[in-house]
């Protein structure tokens, strides 16, 4: 089984004051599939996306990459096929400089010095970042920040990305050349949302969730032209299917 496949089978998680984030969650990502994850705050996104790479391990139910099994004593060989952007880049920017921040990882796995470089460049190269390579990451702007997060991921060689709100934050420039970034990478995706139309462009299939469960995953064309789905869920249409909103103003819906 490839390692680029993620399965969930009723997966379910409480914190620890009892109450449920997650109930009888279960897909299935196959490799090189894009995902979109939606749903209004609260609904267990990222809940469920810090149970892919065992920040959060199951309180029932099974998470696999490939043929591993998400558990306490894998979360090494698991880390190395998931790279996690997380919501807030401070989270993994830590070191003096980028450069050293996309090579924390690769050292880690105690990879030779030339091996570290390499990785350290193509992952910086791959996000057009080697201009901040000597920049101290609390010096960086939002958009640069994230593409530095990016490059952390990606220097570990990992076979899924997974990205919690990606373009928070993000001016429209800085957005678009993120969307363009990722559009570009074949890894299997998963990325979670409340920018629809980012969605919309990167991911073929979304997944809705509500109240931490599943109520929709196909197409996300289909799923994202529902204005009934999307309402039930806490969501809207994207801002791209919603028209002008002068001609809106105009000529109301009847």
């Amino acid at each position: 089984m490839s390692h680029h496949i993620i399965e969930v089978k009723e997966l379910e998680y409480r914190y620890a004051d009892g109450t449920a984030a997650l109930r009888n969650v279960s897909f299935r990502i196959e490799h090189g599939e894009s995902v979109g994850v939606i749903g209004e705050n609260g609904a267990g996104k990222s809940t469920l996306l810090l149970h892919l790479n065992g920040c959060l391990l199951a309180t029932k139910g099974t998470v696999r990459v490939g043929d591993i099994p998400v558990l306490r004593d894998t979360l090494k060989q698991i880390r190395r096929s998931v790279g996690t952007i997380f919501q807030d880049p401070n989270d993994q920017l830590f070191m003096p400089t980028v450069e050293e921040d996309v090579a924390f990882g690769p050292l880690n796995m105690h990879l030779p010095p030339e091996d570290v470089e390499s990785r350290v460049h193509k992952a910086l190269e791959a996000v057009n970042a080697l201009h901040l390579r000597n920049r101290p990451p609390h010096r960086l702007s939002g958009g640069e920040k994230r593409t530095a997060a990016i490059a952390t991921a990606l220097s570990m060689s990992p076979d899924i990305l997974v990205l919690d709100e990606p373009s928070a934050g993000l001016d429209p420039q800085a957005r678009r050349r993120l969307i363009n970034l990722l559009d570009g990478f074949k890894h299997t995706k998963i990325i979670a949302s409340h920018d629809l139309d980012m969605i919309l462009a990167l991911c073929p299939r979304t997944i809705i969730m509500h109240q931490g469960t599943i109520v929709a995953d196909g197409a996300t064309a289909d799923v994202l032209s529902d204005r009934n789905l999307l309402a039930k869920s806490g969501l809207e249409l994207p801002l791209g299917a919603q028209g002008c909103p002068i001609c809106n103003a105009k000529h109301p819906e009847k």
